[in-house]
């Protein structure tokens, strides 16, 4: 298991739709021109500069820092969700995420049938799936809500079904962005004892 970042950064574009207003577009050409700086109406955030780090099996890392310093986008790079657009990322080993805990789940669908689905998107096959549903079930503590659609659950009953399913396979990296900000303290103290 390894994870490296060397010199990694990452710039996301924003867009500007204000540009392609046709309402804007007529009162620009009657007033006589364009109003603004930008032309293409994309902006870049540099979201992160020169990522250095090393991470081997049995080493655990928290980021720190204030609202939009970048440690999700850290994260979301880690698990492969963005791309750096400058540096090199390199992952050995199998990785799962509690950076959104929706990511990988569908809210028509049922908490079983999310199970089976975030099962596929972590790579699973039908048979590990079907060996990891039972744990889950009884780990989130859903008892018959695990029968109905997941939009109809709270933040902490998703929390709580997410959290199981990701740390049901024994993952060999764990990404998690502020993961127990919606948990009970007794489904807290439960999950750090699984972590541990």
């Amino acid at each position: 298991m390894k994870i490296s970042c060397k010199n990694v950064g990452v710039i996301l574009p924003i867009f500007n739709s204000s540009h392609r207003s046709f309402k804007k577009t007529f009162l620009q050409a009657a007033s006589g021109g364009r109003i603004g700086s930008s032309n293409t109406g994309i902006i870049e955030v540099e979201a992160l500069k020169k990522i250095d780090f090393t991470l081997t099996e049995g080493n655990r890392l928290a980021l720190i820092g204030h609202n939009g310093s970048g440690k999700t986008t850290l994260l979301r790079v880690l698990a492969g969700a963005y791309k750096p657009t400058s540096g090199k990322y390199e992952c050995i080993g199998r990785v799962t995420s509690l950076i959104d805990p929706m990511m990988g789940m569908d809210g028509e669908l049922t908490g079983l049938e999310n199970i089976k689905l975030r099962g596929l998107f972590l790579g699973l096959s039908k048979n590990e799936i079907k060996n990891i549903t039972e744990d889950v079930i009884e780990f989130s503590e859903l008892g018959d809500f695990i029968k109905i659609p997941v939009r109809t659950y709270s933040s902490g009953m998703v929390l709580r079904l997410g959290f199981s399913i990701s740390t049901a396979i024994n993952p060999e990296i764990l990404l998690m962005d502020e993961w127990m900000s919606v948990g009970d303290s007794d489904f807290k103290r439960k999950a750090e004892m699984r972590l541990n």
